[in-house]
């Protein structure tokens, strides 16, 4: 139990550890836990939509993608130029203490494998996860996010995936909350 005390205490550190793109992007913060949930969601999202995919494995993929952060920290893309993590060591030295270690391994080597088509969607999913950002500092007057946005789609592989995509970014962010409701926002409400 001991080992599985210590997996947790590790997974907490996701939320402790933060997402270092952000730093050149100019605006925002956001810490590894935060961007796996998310990403789990849109996962799920996109499994469900597929119609073909196992959403319990893309769950998982998602939620397990970036674990192994907790020990190497996370790596932009400008850090990948010069910094080469030891991403296998990570992934063993947890998995030999875990009694699902076999598995831990398998998820992790299938989201890289980028083979399966639920390793396509967590992927995908991942990507998403940034546009998403993305748009929401673009909306904020982020001009960087502009220049940053054809990059992160010409990683989206599935075609439902670049369905999305496309909508999200021709989608003001703040919509979702802040409709056209005038009588509500004046009165909140209130007759």
């Amino acid at each position: 139990m001991k080992n599985i005390a210590n997996f947790l205490f590790e997974v907490g550190m996701l939320k402790r550890t933060p997402r270092t793109g952000f730093q050149f992007l100019g605006s925002g913060a956001e810490s590894v836990a935060e961007h796996s949930f998310r990403t789990a969601m849109i996962g799920y999202t996109l499994a469900q939509m597929d119609g073909q995919a196992d959403v319990g494995r893309v769950l998982q993929l998602c939620l397990f993608h970036d674990v192994p952060e907790a020990r190497m920290g996370d790596l932009n893309y400008v850090n990948k130029k010069y910094v080469t993590a030891n991403e296998t060591k990570a992934v063993e030295d947890l998995a030999r203490q875990l009694p699902f270690g076999d598995d831990y391994r398998a998820t992790l080597h299938e989201y890289n494998a980028k083979e399966s088509l639920e390793a396509q969607l967590a992927q995908d999913a991942d990507q998403i996860e940034m546009v998403l950002s993305l748009k929401e500092h673009k909306d904020l007057g982020n001009r960087n996010a502009d220049e940053w946005y054809p990059f992160s789609k010409l990683r989206i592989k599935t075609e439902i995936a670049k369905q999305l995509v496309d909508t999200i970014w021709e989608t003001d962010s703040s919509k979702w909350w802040f409709d056209d409701d005038q009588e509500w926002w004046v009165n909140g409400g209130r007759e």
